[in-house]
């Protein structure tokens, strides 16, 4: 007995658990809005340094021939004009202008280089997760000054995930760079043989091509860490089934205070139903169990509409209301089932009861008119 009453306990408190405790349950759409107004989103850094750098290797390697040129075009102009004042006065205000006009010279040649890194940068987060302008990141976190929470990210996952990272691109660059001076290391022993400018193109082949590859193997690196970074994110914003719960009452209302706003809201439609029973023409009844009140005004509808209609305990509250106020009655079985079944309040009836709803009105007509 006491075995089972402990097995029931521990399944009690299991239940508890999932109920409240445990994160099971998928991150809601609004759970997930709110974390991206947070500035709360899975991205990789590494991914935008990578695709710059690939970009940028990828555009120098294209246009190494124009880039080389206007190198070369600018050194030789920087030592003939500095000849050309060292013949005249040549002076700390010449230096700075011959200076100017060199470095102005080279931001305008990489200017396209810079633009391309920027564009390629942007994208790069872009593709990465909606963009969104939040300021909400900036704002200072008395939390972040926790030294106990700043020990725990030390020892984090995602701590351990970027250290080992770190050491796998150090090894890889390692390796890639070993293996690219070792099979032009006959290249490079011969440069100090041949004229400057072709050694300079020789090494800057070797430097893009070098780079393009270290870039490759970055972006990979980057690609897994992307990965690594949405499935995280997406286990950090589980929620529980109580969140869940909490989350679904403020957004669709307690079920509670909404049965009881659409009780309220009953209410007052059967106040103004029961106000209109003094307005209608005819009654027509079941007799005990419907009753229906029809009102018709050949200025404003086309047929007769239902301005009332009740069942049982409310049916005998419209007669009662109709008798206080002088409101024909009429007993027609099939057509008060009819109407109450078939017609909503506000709307006009059907065609089909045109007839018999006529002959009722023009009797009720006719009657006042022999009183009067």
């Amino acid at each position: 007995m006491l075995i089972q009453e402990d097995v029931l306990l521990q399944l009690n408190l299991q239940l508890f658990a999932d109920e409240g405790g445990e994160k099971t349950e998928e991150a809601t759409a609004k759970k997930i809005e709110d974390s991206r107004k947070e500035g709360q989103v899975a991205k990789s850094k590494e991914i935008s340094t990578a695709a710059t750098l690939l970009a940028v290797f990828l555009s120098l390697k294209m246009f190494m021939g124009f880039l080389g040129e206007r190198m070369v075009e600018v050194f030789f102009a920087f030592i003939n004009e500095a000849d050309d004042y060292s013949r005249g006065a040549f002076n700390s205000i010449t230096v700075v202008q011959i200076l100017t006009e060199a470095i102005i010279y080279i931001v305008i040649t990489c200017l396209p280089f810079f633009i391309v890194a920027l564009v390629v940068s942007f994208l790069a987060q872009k593709v990465q997760f909606k963009w969104m302008v939040t300021s909400k990141p900036l704002q200072p976190k008395l939390s972040k000054l926790n030294p106990i929470s700043g020990f725990k990210r030390m020892f984090s996952k995602q701590a351990l995930f970027e250290l080992l990272l770190s050491i796998v691109k150090i090894v890889l660059i390692f390796a890639v760079c070993y293996s690219v001076i070792k099979d032009n290391l006959s290249v490079l022993l011969t440069l100090y043989d041949i004229e400057i400018i072709d050694s300079l193109g020789i090494l800057f082949d070797l430097v893009m091509d070098l780079g393009i590859k270290i870039s490759l193997i970055y972006f990979v690196l980057a690609l897994a860490d992307l990965v690594f970074q949405k499935l995280k994110h997406k286990k950090d914003l589980r929620m529980t089934k109580q969140e869940v719960k909490d989350e679904y009452k403020n957004q669709e209302g307690d079920p509670k205070i909404k049965s009881q706003q659409r009780q309220r809201m009953q209410q007052a439609s059967r106040r103004r139903m029961m106000q209109s029973i003094p307005e209608a023409d005819v009654v027509i009844t079941n007799p005990t169990h419907f009753a229906v009140a029809l009102k018709y005004d050949n200025t404003v509808n086309q047929a007769p509409i239902v301005t009332a209609k009740g069942a049982d305990y409310l049916a005998f509250k419209i007669k009662d209301i109709a008798k206080e106020n002088n409101v024909e009655i009429v007993e027609d079985k099939p057509l008060a089932r009819m109407l109450y079944h078939n017609v909503d309040i506000g709307r006009e009836i059907p065609e089909e009861l045109y007839q018999a709803v006529a002959e009722i009105l023009a009797h009720i007509y006719s009657s006042k008119t022999k009183v009067s």
